[in-house]
């Protein structure tokens, strides 16, 4: 039996049922720990560089599955100081495997960590809070546990969106152990707009793309399930659904696999028991905003401590937040850098330049 299989409390979808009430679910999704490892395991055979797999166990028991990549080509010499590692958090509903453009060429250099969050891919499921500052108390908790148990004394620590919002608190609470925050179109950072009349909205409102079709879709379910509940729902017919509505995950990764490796994989993730995306759903108002914004908290970060925000100059996610943050903090230690052609998912839309830019800036600490 795999191992992951192990450890997930069971949690109901609808807050308000009985768990009884869902236990036919299993035999109606056609999903399984084992054949999220298989579709895993087809990504992750693409990788050149030597990789390490394992779970992390916390003190709790939870366990965070972890890759840890090298370049097998790379003899270190007793006088080489060891590089700063890279630790790359994805977001909502992902895992590891998205970073398959980008794991072995930024660990040529130095090593290059990935783990799925808490609640996430196939790392623990336990049960999260519903109060929005203990939700996030205990995904930033998980991690710094991972690093204890890791021995990482520093890290440059990159996160998109979820994984944004979540390295950008971790870093507020141990700023000591990141060398450079990287947020790659971040969420949860503004706070939600009021309505405002046309007459009042700017000129700017209509430059960036409206929320994709799948975003609007999750929103409206996300009042009363928890966000994913559709894909489980929606049973036998739950890997069509995933086609249907983010065809450009296969797009994305077509030169890597002919087939659906990759919107299984999504499939996969995300038609467990829920986890994580309860512990979302307690953070977040709705699918884009959050209950906490970071703007408010940004400050804290310690001037000093570098910061690059990336955005995809075509996502739906406003790059105007970093162009706040950098009028909050100093100026000199916090960029923001647009990539052409890319939308939300940055790093897969246009991985050539996302690796050269995340790169250069490992390159600048060490």
């Amino acid at each position: 039996m795999d191992p992951a299989t192990t450890t997930a409390p069971m949690q109901s979808d609808c807050e308000t049922e009985p768990s009884s009430v869902w236990s036919w679910w299993p035999s109606w999704r056609p999903t399984s720990m084992s054949l999220l490892k298989t579709a895993e395991s087809k990504i992750l055979a693409c990788i050149q560089n030597d990789v390490w797999s394992r779970f992390v166990t916390l003190p709790n028991r939870d366990r965070i599955w972890t890759l840890t990549l090298t370049n097998k080509g790379v003899r270190k010499t007793a006088e080489q100081a060891p590089k700063t590692p890279l630790v790359m958090v994805h977001g909502f509903g992902g895992g590891v495997g998205l970073w398959i453009r980008n794991i072995d060429a930024l660990s040529q250099s130095r090593p290059v960590y990935a783990f799925d969050l808490l609640g996430f891919g196939r790392s623990s499921r336990p049960s999260f809070p519903s109060d929005a500052t203990q939700a996030e108390k205990q995904f930033v908790d998980s991690i710094e546990q991972w690093r204890e148990y890791l021995g990482l004394e520093n890290m440059i620590l990159l996160g998109h969106s979820l994984g944004g919002y979540l390295a950008t608190s971790y870093a507020i609470q141990y700023p000591t152990r990141v060398s450079h925050l990287i947020l790659v179109d971040p969420w949860g950072f503004p706070e939600r707009p009021q309505p405002q009349t046309q007459e009042g909205q700017g000129s700017e409102v209509n430059k960036r793309p409206t929320l994709p079709r799948w975003v609007k879709v999750i929103a409206a379910v996300v009042s009363l399930f928890n966000p994913l509940a559709v894909i489980r729902a929606a049973g036998p017919w739950g890997p069509g659904l995933v086609n249907r509505f983010r065809p450009d995950f296969k797009r994305k990764f077509e030169d890597l696999f002919e087939d659906d490796t990759m919107t299984q994989y999504i499939y996969h993730c995300n038609a467990q028991t829920p986890s994580g995306e309860v512990g979302f759903r307690a953070m977040s108002e709705s699918l884009g905003w959050a209950k906490n914004p970071m703007l408010d908290r940004v400050h804290q970060l310690p001037p000093s401590m570098p910061l690059t925000m990336l955005y995809g100059a075509r996502s739906w996610v406003e790059s105007s937040s970093g162009d706040r943050v950098v009028q909050i903090r100093n100026q000199a230690h916090t960029k923001v850098l647009l990539i052409d052609d890319a939308s939300h998912h940055v790093y897969a839309d246009q991985p050539e330049e996302f690796n050269k830019v995340v790169e250069d800036i490992c390159n600048s600490v060490n």
